[in-house]
């Protein structure tokens, strides 16, 4: 009877060992513990546990088990406690813990980590200081095990003075703890500190796995630090690390958000093995850094590797489509996903209203706000943006009313959208009265771009000087945006004086940017100051500034076109030229006399007339105009601000084809319908 007892011990044992298939396999072995009467053997039963925390997160019968047994060990304890942890019971954790110390079972080096990890998940400061005070009073601190679970207690719960003492006390520091160390850092939010403890790693001889490299790279992003990415790049290159998948993808990331895209593009280019993550990263990186025709192009060349793009592939898209104008593409592009999956992921569908907004569908745009399943404050601020910039400003307004009933806490961006509203409308009391509310009734403090905003307004309207005194008490130091906003108002109201004095602290600021010199000059210009703007230009020609080149573009047929300024590249510009000669000709017995006063050169009338009739827009219109026959409406999209002259040109042209015009420049949407613009002239 014996042997045949111990034969079946032996068989189960090791049934046990070679696990099971099923969760009834389970309970089948347990019930022939307890028809052989071994329901007690801790052996067994820890066993039994292992196996029971195998099959999922549901942690009843394991729990039945350990209850059932009358004198569990310290390694039943143990497994119970680890099965807890791997289903993420934390809570649990600690009330077994509590249980065993009452039981009087000492704990071992194998259950502190375990609890200090629910510590760590629970926040549970006061537990883990005394689990460090027994681990000392028990001899445990000089575990390797134990110690890096301490240490990875401090730093998960935001307690880096202590993880940081701790971790210099290590004689022996490995890999693991240089990676909790770092991870701590990031985790909090201090990036330079997780970077200088990644070269402190390096000069210790510690070789960086994926992991860490990934991390690390990922703090170079939040911080914009470049040469930091760099050196990492480099110390891979020169130590043979390879770049594996997720390595190569951060440093596309990183590269991109610091505006280096040539070696972003270097590294993409040389990936053996792409997934659509790191084509995504590619595709925004071109958006982000001012190339949406590049980033058109990859999403179709993505396309074309069968790679079906997610998400962040498509948002890229439709910010790439938003910035050409490219309504007919980004249109197309949103037929690749299921309309109800556009409408219910809030970052898509925010993606696509900015987009149908900036090409100036904003009936489109109003469409899929209101189709949106759930509507986050992003998607709010996206359609009162949307309206404010197409000239909607009291839709915007009444928007901003219905986002407050529906108890939705407005941020610092929704103020944007209204104060810039309240800029290209002219709107100075509404702006006032938004400006101070910000702090007054929403408890939100005004930042630089708002700041801005009423700058921009109150410049707009003439009021230069206290757009000035604003400036000089605004709590931190205006910025060229600010200072520029202050400069486009002198040149509106030809406030020379004001404007020199504004353009010594752009170009203080900004000493590359051409565009403080051209405006300075063209205000010169206005006021026949000839000699004043010939020395803006003499200044710029001795520091080497070039101007920004005039360049618009419009799509047709889902293809972008490219015109800059005075271009005759295009296999179709006799023609346009043409159609700009016969616009000229109906235009000037309707009236219309070329705007001459901004050109920067003192020279001849006639010749002033030729350098205006070359403006990018210009040649854009024309030849949309030569290229259709339809009543469609014609979108173009300017890199810089459409001028006095292209204006009142594109006015009239509204008029006399009977085309409707929408013209997107780099400060507001200029939407022309039989001879008015919805600017009122005011921009």
């Amino acid at each position: 009877m014996v042997e045949v007892l111990s034969s079946n011990v032996i068989q189960i044992k090791t049934h046990l060992l070679q696990g099971f298939n099923s969760f009834n396999q389970l309970k089948h072995v347990h019930a022939r513990l307890f028809r052989l009467g071994l329901d007690q053997d801790n052996y067994l039963l820890n066993q039994l546990l292992h196996r029971a925390f195998g099959f999922g997160k549901n942690t009843r019968y394991p729990r039945l088990i350990f209850h059932k047994t009358k004198e569990p060990n310290i390694y039943l304890w143990n497994t119970m406690i680890q099965g807890l942890v791997s289903a993420d019971c934390f809570d649990d954790v600690v009330a077994f813990y509590r249980s065993m110390q009452r039981e009087g079972i000492l704990a071992d080096s194998f259950t502190y980590p375990l609890v200090l990890k629910a510590c760590a998940r629970l926040c549970d400061i006061q537990l883990g200081l005394r689990i460090h005070t027994l681990v000392v009073k028990s001899g445990f601190e000089k575990d390797a095990f134990v110690s890096t679970s301490l240490l990875g207690f401090y730093a998960k719960s935001g307690y880096l003075e202590n993880a940081h003492m701790m971790f210099d006390e290590t004689p022996d520091k490995n890999v693991v703890s240089w990676t909790i160390m770092i991870n701590g850092y990031i985790s909090a939010g201090r990036f330079n500190e997780a970077i200088s403890m990644f070269r402190r790693s390096i000069e210790m001889g510690v070789r960086p796995n994926g992991f860490n490299l990934v991390r690390v790279l990922s703090a170079c992003t939040r911080l914009g630090d470049l040469s930091s990415a760099e050196w990492i790049d480099q110390y891979m290159m020169e130590n043979g690390l390879g770049r594996n998948l997720f390595v190569a993808t951060s440093l596309v990331d990183v590269y991109a958000k610091c505006g280096n895209m040539d070696k972003a593009c270097r590294i993409f280019d040389g990936m053996l093995e792409k997934d659509v993550v790191s084509w995504s990263t590619m595709i925004q990186g071109y958006v982000v850094n001012g190339l949406p025709r590049e980033g058109v192009n990859l999403f179709l060349q993505m396309l074309k590797e069968n790679i079906k793009p997610d998400c962040f592939a498509l948002v890229g898209m439709f910010s790439a489509c938003a910035r050409l104008g490219a309504l007919e593409l980004g249109e197309w592009a949103s037929n690749l996903i299921d309309r109800n999956e556009v409408l219910s992921i809030p970052v898509l569908g925010t993606a696509l209203i900015d987009m149908h907004a900036k090409c100036g569908n904003m009936v489109k745009a109003w469409e899929l706000f209101k189709g949106m399943k759930h509507k986050d404050l992003v998607v709010w601020n996206a359609a009162i943006y949307g309206l404010a910039m197409n000239g909607y400003v009291e839709a915007a307004f009444g928007l901003f009313g219905q986002m407050e009933k529906s108890a939705l806490q407005p941020d610092e961006t929704t103020f944007i959208g209204l104060l810039s509203g309240c800029a290209h409308a002219g709107l100075v009391d509404d702006g006032h009265r938004f400006f101070h509310s910000i702090s007054s009734l929403f408890s939100l403090t005004p930042s630089i771009e708002h700041y801005g905003c009423m700058v921009d307004l109150l410049s707009r309207a003439g009021l230069l000087g206290e757009a000035y005194k604003l400036i000089k008490s605004m709590p931190m130091k205006a910025n060229a945006i600010v200072w520029g906003a202050l400069l486009g108002g002198c040149r509106l109201h030809r406030d020379t004086e004001l404007a020199e004095n504004v353009l010594e602290q752009l170009i203080e600021l900004e000493p590359w940017s051409s565009g403080n010199y051209i405006l300075l000059s063209n205000i010169y210009s206005a006021n026949r100051k000839w000699n004043e703007a010939a020395n803006i230009r003499s200044i710029m020609n001795e520091q080497g500034i070039q101007k920004i080149r005039g360049c618009s573009w419009v799509e047709l047929d889902g293809v972008i076109h490219e015109f800059l300024v005075g271009d005759k590249s295009h296999p179709l510009s006799e023609k346009m030229y043409a159609k700009l000669d016969e616009l000229e000709q109906e235009l000037k017995s309707a009236g219309y006399v070329p705007t001459t006063e901004f050109t920067l050169f003192d020279i001849e009338e006639e010749e002033k007339e030729h350098f205006l009739r070359s403006h990018s827009e210009k040649l854009a219109i024309a030849f949309v105009l030569i290229s259709t026959t339809s009543k469609d409406l014609i979108r173009v999209v300017k890199n810089l601000r459409v001028c006095g002259d292209c204006h009142e040109f594109i006015k009239l042209v509204s008029k006399i084809t009977g085309r409707k015009i929408i013209v997107r420049d780099n400060n507001i949407f200029h939407r022309f319908i039989d001879g008015l613009c919805s600017c009122k002239d005011y921009w």
